[in-house]
């Protein structure tokens, strides 16, 4: 019979969601799964056979995924400087990942179920250690409609709780309904969105998988959930969507002037790898970061002064000079949008001023 993803965890389908092992666990098995014994191993052999026929066929239809290497035992896939489609089963952030000691935690969960069990299988390339907890940045659609395949598979999400308000939106709940029908089949019916099993409120440092974590708060920037994720051991930083390499960010309706100082703050860490939200991983970010700090500047700076001299959007667009962002990748798609954002932005700074 077929098998997709959902019928090879379907498999070891128990009560408890607790009892559920990650395709890449230890072989002693869990108490509540102990009998029989050999009927249970062999479950989990036909889960991975199927997980890995599956993504298999999704890596043939879609663009590749491959896991790259930016500190001893940290590393990153990274996805397309593009709109979302269903064409690239919307791979267009990055999701990072550290082999702990005793086990795998991730950094966001990518943009669909499907690129989830892709990056499982890469993952699975590399180690056997089980996935064990998932760290979100922010709680946007690219990079959290793949958190159920890892909730399946026993992984700890654990997330900011300035997402509560977004998870529980209208906003969240639309572009769900949207996201089903401009991304089918990678995003449909069965996605969901997934809430964290453990709210945090940023600024700690944890100990997960026998490797410590420094979870830093940096929003409310691009999100008001912003968590950036410092791995000292590793002198790696995953910065989420605070940095995009290479490419215009999306601002939407982010913090800009925050995200400013947020960004000054990522320099304070020493660290030689820095893996953004979207685009290639740094090996010197002071340099990478000055793009973002420069565009986010020049959209405040023109949008404000549009503002401050009451000077309609339309008319204030056309005058900028954008020639310095024009050649950087998603400039068409996204500069106009992030203009507008500052502008309704600047006004609303302005309106607090008075």
């Amino acid at each position: 019979m077929p098998c997709d993803a959902r019928c090879a965890l379907a498999v070891l389908d128990t009560k408890a969601d607790a009892t559920m092992m990650p395709l890449n666990a230890p072989r002693q098995i869990p108490a509540a799964l102990a009998a029989p014994a050999n009927r249970m191993r062999q479950a989990w052999r036909l889960v991975l056979a199927c997980l890995l026929a599956v993504t298999g066929a999704q890596a043939s239809e879609g663009p590749p995924m491959v896991a790259i290497q930016v500190a001893p035992n940290s590393y990153y896939v990274q996805g397309l400087a593009a709109m979302g489609s269903p064409k690239n089963q919307n791979f267009i952030s990055n999701a990072g990942f550290v082999v702990a000691e005793e086990g795998v935690v991730i950094i966001d969960a990518l943009g669909s179920p499907a690129l989830a069990e892709r990056l499982v299988a890469v993952i699975a390339g590399i180690t056997p250690k089980p996935i064990t907890h998932v760290l979100v940045t922010h709680y946007h659609a690219d990079h959290i409609y793949g958190l159920q395949t890892f909730k399946a598979l026993g992984a700890k999400i654990i997330a900011q709780k300035g997402a509560k308000e977004y998870i529980h939106s209208e906003t969240a709940r639309l572009r769900l309904q949207a996201s089903r029908t401009d991304l089918a089949p990678w995003v449909d019916e069965q996605t969901q969105i997934v809430q964290p099993d453990q709210w945090v409120d940023g600024g700690e440092d944890m100990t997960l998988s026998g490797t410590r974590f420094h979870l830093a708060l940096v929003g409310p920037s691009h999100t008001p959930e912003d968590l950036a994720i410092w791995v000292p051991s590793e002198r790696a930083l995953f910065s989420g969507d605070l940095i995009f390499n290479g490419r215009l960010p999306f601002v939407g309706k982010a913090n800009s002037s925050h995200w400013i100082k947020a960004l000054d703050q990522m320099t304070d860490f020493d660290a030689v790898a820095v893996v953004p939200g979207h685009g290639r991983w740094s090996d010197n970010p002071k340099q990478d970061i000055a793009l973002m700090r420069d565009y986010l500047g020049y959209l405040r700076e023109t949008m404000g002064a549009a503002v401050d001299d009451l000077l309609p959007f339309d008319a204030a667009y056309a005058e900028a000079d954008w020639s310095r962002f024009e050649a950087v990748p998603m400039f068409r798609f996204a500069n106009r949008m992030n203009a507008y954002n500052t502008y309704l932005l600047m006004e609303a700074e302005g309106l607090r001023a008075k």
